[in-house]
């Protein structure tokens, strides 16, 4: 059964209360900090004998404490209930009733004629509870103010919680602190600030997180917030014991202090213990002594070095390491370390094979898939590396047969002229025709003849040898159809490189002649000008 706090809202999303998965409104009679299940509500009590007029009542954050039913009231498990306080009264929760709370109070060592038990004044009226949720409403409020009154003064202290009263004139102030602190002053000002009576109580560090709850590392709540009430000291010997790394930020909890589940599992590893060998014991074997590392308590694994060789490690069964204790004991050397290690057999653990229920775990089911890229990329790159190869081989063939650079320069003209090899028109004609053109040509091209020849000399490089090595069947696959096209070129290119050298000796004749010429007039005119002065 929840409350209020606990149902949906018009939009059907629950409200909650966010108090750590527990109750913090104190009205839910499942679900909260250390909580008792009746077990005995459905048995009657034999005749003669009356109820127990004595019920435990819970208050905020699991605080518990008994009371007299002095009235003869009709309380039943869930009732809130108006109580006995220090000054005034306070509102609370029936938490159990019947003879299950005679059990805890043997835990708790408290008599039933203790001064402790007071006694309940009534049901708690609606007017009660009232000013009860208006008081529980200021809790907030009132320790961030008192947080900052706090830091005012500089204590060093820590304001964990606080708690009212039932009636709103009284509030508890939880705190924690490493050393003693002088807080008189502090109760003057929280007095003045919030006009109230002010009780300051000092908790440990595990009290404040049973107070708090939380989750632990180990996904579940904290122990000391659901179930935990006895919180025993915790050492490192646990730890070690367990065989478990000394690191605190690991073995710490949520207080700041050693984990309380230390101690859960630690009688079950000292009677494991009991059958192992100490660790500071040397076993002398033929190849030396073995000196202990680490240990597996369940699997009786233990793992053993030599002093010399320390980088090795083998891995002994407790039966053969207690063998080579016998052996020592009776002053003879064990076998080698290796011999042992060799017999050892590794116990398979069985694979847990998981079903498939759904059928399809893959999240990317849905996805269109992708075409692959590297395909592509590959064709593109044999395709250019075959281009490339061709070009380079008939780059080379020509060489032996002509100046490459004249055979380079005249491809383009040959494609923009038009097939002009395919006109019938002989060799010589078209020199002397174009004769003063192929001789500017020659001296505009010149820069250009060094640039290729430094890419002639990087494609001759290694380079070419590794393309050529790549793909030599597709080269004679495609250089079959285009053994007419380099003959036609040679030809071609052997024709141009005897016209041209005819046609330059005549180019040189033509324009040396209008320098002759002027040569002449110079002297002429040296010659006039003696005769004028000889006149």
């Amino acid at each position: 059964m929840g409350c209020s706090s606990c149902a949906t809202n018009k939009s059907s999303v629950p409200n909650g209360c966010k108090s750590n998965g527990n109750c913090a409104t104190g009205s839910c009679s499942s679900g909260t900090k250390l909580a008792v299940f009746d077990w005995l509500s459905n048995m009657t009590l034999p005749t003669g004998e009356a109820p127990f007029n004595i019920y435990e009542v819970r208050f905020k954050n699991g605080r518990k404490h008994f009371y007299r039913n002095s009235e003869k009231l009709s309380i039943s498990m869930g009732d809130v209930v108006a109580v006995e306080g220090s000054s005034g009264h306070d509102v609370g929760v029936v938490s159990l009733a019947g003879e299950l709370v005679k059990v805890q109070m043997r835990k708790r060592k408290v008599s039933a004629d203790s001064e402790d038990v007071k006694k309940i004044y009534r049901k708690a009226s609606q007017k009660d509870i009232d000013v009860w949720q208006t008081a529980r409403e200021r809790e907030k409020e009132t320790q961030r103010r008192g947080r900052e009154i706090i830091g005012k003064l500089g204590l060093k202290m820590k304001l964990s919680d606080v708690e009212y009263q039932g009636d709103g004139t009284k509030a508890t102030f939880y705190y924690t602190a490493d050393d003693r602190v002088d807080f008189r002053q502090l109760i003057r000002d929280l007095a003045s600030a919030f006009s109230i009576r002010v009780e300051m109580k000092q908790v440990g560090m595990r009290q404040e997180a049973a107070r708090l709850g939380g989750v632990g590392s180990c996904g579940r709540e904290l122990c000391c917030s659901t179930w935990l009430t006895d919180f025993r000291k915790v050492n490192t010997a646990s730890a070690r014991y367990q065989q478990l790394s000394l690191n605190p930020l690991k073995l710490a909890g949520q207080c700041g202090k050693l984990k309380c589940c230390l101690n859960f599992e630690l009688d079950s590893y000292l009677d494991a213990l009991k059958e192992f060998p100490k660790q500071d014991l040397v076993l002398k074997t033929e190849k030396g002594e073995a000196v202990f590392v680490k240990m597996d308590i369940f699997k009786q694994l233990l793992w053993y070095t030599y002093k010399e060789e320390s980088y090795k490690w083998y891995k002994l069964s407790l039966d053969q390491v207690h063998e080579i204790i016998e052996l020592n004991e009776a002053d003879e050397l064990g076998s080698p370390l290796e011999e042992y290690e060799s017999e050892v057999l590794e116990v398979e653990e069985p694979k847990q094979d998981f079903e498939n229920v759904v059928g399809q775990d893959s999240l990317t089911r849905f996805d269109t898939p992708k075409k692959p890229r590297r395909n592509r990329r590959k064709s593109k790159k044999g395709n250019n590396n075959n281009k490339q190869t061709n070009n380079k081989q008939a780059n080379n063939r020509t060489k032996g047969q002509g100046k490459p650079q004249k055979v380079e320069n005249r491809k383009p003209q040959d494609k923009k002229g038009g097939a002009n090899n395919n006109q019938g028109k002989k060799p010589n004609q078209q020199s002397s025709k174009k004769g003063p053109q192929n001789n500017k040509q020659q001296n505009n091209n010149k820069p250009q003849n060094n640039n290729n020849k430094r890419r002639r000399n990087n494609n001759n490089k290694p380079k070419t040898e590794s393309n050529q090595n790549s793909a030599p069947k597709a080269e004679n696959k495609q250089n079959k159809p285009q053994n007419n096209n380099n003959k036609r070129r040679r030809n071609n290119n052997k024709q141009k490189s005897e016209s041209n050298q005819n046609v330059a000796p005549k180019a040189e004749n033509k324009q040396n002649k209008p320098q002759n010429n002027n040569n002449k007039r110079r002297n002429n005119n040296k010659n006039n000008a003696e005769n004028n002065k000889q006149k």
